[in-house]
This record gives structure tokens, C-alpha cells and sequence, in this order.
């Protein structure tokens, strides 16, 4: 699976925050879409596009590190945001 630092993120990438919508209000990476982690993995096809990357984080980087590998599993191109926001 595919990861990159925080810090390595530029504003055109695909960046989606699937933390809360409470946490994402308060703060979140400038460009990021909030989609439900749950909703990102049971319906991927509602949000993503096979033939775009897209660059996934959380608040620690576990969640994400599991959504990345459930969706690159569906054929998604993801990469998981080490550590979290």
C-alpha cells in the first residue's frame, strides 16, 4: 500500500478526511472532501473514480491505513496519509 507524509501533500491532490464532520468543521487539511469512513467503504463507487488517485487521512492514520487497504482491494488508487491530521 501506497503512503505519504503529511507534509508532502500539495492542494491539487485528491484529499479526502474521513473523520467526523464535527472534526473536519473544526479543522482539516486545506481542499479535503469529509466522506464517512463507512460510507467511503461500503459504497466507493458513489465517491471515487477507478482511474483517479486519491489521498486518505484520519486523526492517527490507523483508520485510514485500513480504508486505503479495503479500497486499493476494490481496484481504488489510495494513498493513506501516515500518522493522521
Amino acid at each position: 500500500m501506497k503512503s505519504i507524509k503529511i507534509k508532502d501533500l500539495k492542494p491539487e491532490y485528491n484529499i479526502i478526511d474521513i473523520r467526523s464532520k464535527n472534526r473536519y468543521i473544526k479543522s482539516h487539511i486545506y481542499n479535503a472532501k469529509n466522506i464517512d469512513e463507512n460510507n467511503l467503504i461500503d459504497m466507493p463507487y458513489m465517491y471515487l473514480d477507478k482511474n483517479t488517485t486519491y489521498y486518505i487521512y484520519c486523526s492517527s492514520g490507523i483508520k485510514s491505513k485500513r480504508c486505503c487497504k479495503l479500497l486499493e482491494v476494490q481496484g481504488y488508487n489510495v494513498v493513506n496519509v501516515e500518522d493522521g491530521f
